[in-house]
């Protein structure tokens, strides 16, 4: 445990001290975790500073143990028996954690729900688990980049530099650089960190997938002053993030209407239903990359109306889309080199008129 990072050790050493009933004594924590008495007690000071129940007793011959006070273990922690249900049918949520330590500890709760209700109970409430199906098209798995991203909320808590290893989506090896990371964004299944690049001297944002290796650095940095993630992101349509202003404005015909009605896709929309059914949605945002994504998404359905660069931008996808399609139209070749036909084949019939036309 000694070579684990600090917020996974003092994770454990919390984990340690509230299985230990009678407590542990500070050199019995420095025999299990490998680090200093000075390392020991700066986390138990850590502790008692953010207000977690830890507090040191004196027993025979003067002896001190740190204990989680019985008293305070689990302050306010009492649920109603629906409440309990409610928790434990929403374990699937959890589940982008699957592998780290808050998954490991998010089921020993679960667990204990579970020997609470009992059997027969749980089989009469997975009942209620069947009526919900949280799918996970395009999910990523951290199971395996737990210590990457503990050192990556290390840096960010620290304000200390962190040196990654990245393979961006179009490089063909990963590169090695220093970043200041601000936060971490949950989007569309997966992790991105925002944060500084030095190198480029820029706000920039990688996603978590993608990074290969993360270490901490005893290099520090001051974030902005005024830097907040939620406003960072607001004018994002997702993560893309850029320095623009640009208005966006998209008819959508009246068989996507309702459906677009539906969700809240951004805080600056503003939707206006048309007579014939169909409806304008406008946006305000710093790029139109992920919007043009999302727009393409419904085919012919949606058509842009503004700005002029974006609407250039949509005709040239589809004038590639059709060349793409058109090289396996029918008589093209395919991809193996043989000659590709869609066509239904033709009668007798059909076959000499084509002839009698050469």
């Amino acid at each position: 445990m000694s070579e684990e990072t600090p917020l996974v050790r003092q994770w454990l050493l919390l984990r340690m001290l509230a299985a230990r009933h009678h407590g542990a004594t500070v050199k019995e924590m420095v025999d299990e975790t490998g680090v200093s008495e000075k390392t020991i007690r700066r986390d138990l000071e850590l502790f008692q500073q953010v207000g977690f129940p830890v507090v040191e007793s004196v027993e025979e011959h003067g002896r001190k143990k740190w204990r989680v006070d019985p008293d305070r273990n689990q302050p306010g922690l009492s649920f109603t028996l629906d409440e309990a249900i409610a928790l434990y049918l929403g374990r699937r949520l959890m589940e982008p954690l699957a592998g780290t330590l808050f998954w490991d500890a998010s089921q020993n709760a679960f667990k204990k729900i579970h020997a609470t209700l009992g059997g027969t109970a749980l089989k009469y409430v997975e009942r209620f688990a069947s009526m919900f199906h949280n799918t996970a098209v395009g999910s990523s798995d951290y199971a395996r980049k737990d210590e990457l991203i503990d050192n990556l909320m290390l840096g960010i808590e620290d304000r200390r530099a962190v040196f990654i290893t990245y393979r961006s989506l179009r490089a063909t090896e990963p590169v090695t650089y220093d970043i200041y990371p601000y936060g971490l964004a949950y989007h569309r299944g997966s992790l991105y960190l925002i944060g500084f690049a030095p190198d480029h001297r820029e706000i920039r944002h990688w996603k978590v997938d993608r990074m290969e290796d993360a270490e901490v650095t005893p290099v520090h940095f001051n974030p902005p002053r005024h830097f907040d993630l939620r406003e960072h992101l607001a004018k994002s349509f997702g993560v893309f993030h850029g320095e623009g202003d640009v208005h966006v404005k998209v008819r959508f015909d009246a068989s996507v209407a309702r459906y677009v009605t539906e969700s809240q896709w951004h805080a600056s929309q503003k939707l206006t239903m048309l007579k014939d059914g169909s409806m304008v949605a406008e946006f305000d945002l710093s790029h139109t990359e992920e919007i043009k994504r999302w727009i393409q998404s419904f085919g012919r359905h949606a058509v842009v109306l503004e700005p002029d660069r974006l609407r250039a931008e949509m005709l040239e996808e589809l004038s590639a889309l059709r060349d793409a399609y058109g090289a396996t139209a029918p008589g093209a070749s395919g991809a193996d080199g043989r000659r590709v036909d869609s066509a239904r084949p033709q009668s007798k019939a059909g076959r000499r008129r084509r002839a009698s036309l050469k």
